[in-house]
């Protein structure tokens, strides 16, 4: 089996994918040979259709379907904004993206979605598309989930982070159901956190330009910010020695990882970890940002 990695920043972080997409396909033997690009996610800065992060993302559509065209690398249209009504339907940019994205590689394009208003509107104006389930909508418990692998509308159903160990229920999913499970690696968000589903709303109104209060993270570190290190220590992290140990084993194959509002650099460091050989981590830092005279502060 091939483990297939959903990577963020298909606007946000079109710098660093252009110098490490031709790294990756050149100098193959620095990455681990069971795992791949399944697709690159995200969406422009002022996309109304967007969800889960918001003002993020500056990049030139048409540069950006380019570069993943010449990789021949899926893209994924971030559209998961929940609180979608019909008059959004019509917005000039979004449907721009989707007429630029529909049929801009020979491999398919697809959406994240958490909207049914507009999944029905995507399907039967762009039908070239596949859509994935997003994460944004909270599915906490597993029957949820289940329902949800069930439509067929949906390639792949991105669960809720604590789902991840549910392993003896997993374990018991169908090969297909498997095949379209989608599971998010890195959260960093408190395990026990109640308030998820209201923090991507807030994001939603912000996506749609309604003034509105920042939400405020119940977390108890959130003070903190996201840290990698931090969220290896989640209950629902997913490492490499699980993907390999556990999950292919078990029959699962596709794996998210977030970072839409992060840094590069950080990126830069869930790419060395979950696809690099330690080995070579040193030269993909050399090749893509390293120089000798450079200052950290």
């Amino acid at each position: 089996m091939t483990a297939f990695y959903h990577l963020p920043g298909l606007f946000e972080f079109y710098e660093l994918y252009k110098v490490f997409l031709p790294l990756y396909r050149e100098h193959r033997e620095c990455f681990y040979e069971w795992c791949d690009i399944g697709s690159i996610y995200g969406a422009p800065y002022d996309c109304i259709w967007g969800g889960g992060r918001a003002g993020f993302g500056e990049e030139n559509p048409y540069d950006v379907a380019a570069l993943m065209k010449e990789y021949n690398i899926s893209s994924r249209l971030t559209f998961s904004n929940s609180l979608l009504k019909e008059q959004h339907l019509l917005d000039k940019k979004c449907n721009y993206l989707c007429s630029l994205f529909e049929k801009s590689s020979s491999c398919k394009n697809g959406v994240i979605i958490s909207s049914d208003l507009l999944l029905d509107y995507i399907r039967e104006n762009y039908p070239e598309f596949y859509f994935v389930s997003s994460t944004t909508k909270v599915l906490r418990d597993f029957s949820q989930l289940e329902k949800e692998i069930e439509r067929k509308e949906f390639k792949y159903v991105v669960p809720d982070f604590r789902l991840n160990k549910s392993f003896t229920k997993l374990k018991e999913l169908p090969k297909e159901y498997k095949d379209k499970v989608e599971f998010l690696c890195n959260e960093c968000c408190s395990f026990d956190c109640y308030d998820r589903k209201n923090c991507y709303e807030n994001v939603s109104r912000k996506c749609l330009g309604e003034e509105c209060e920042d939400h405020i993270c119940v977390s108890p570190d959130s003070y903190r910010g996201y840290r990698f290190s931090d969220a290896m220590k989640n209950p629902g992290f997913i490492g490499i020695e699980d993907i390999l140990g556990t999950y292919m084993p078990m029959g699962f194959s596709n794996f998210k990882i977030e970072g839409r509002s992060l840094g590069s650099a950080l990126i830069l460091e869930f790419l060395l970890y979950y696809m690099t050989k330690p080995e070579y981590w040193l030269k993909v830092r050399e090749e893509i940002y390293l120089d000798s005279s450079l200052d950290l502060f």
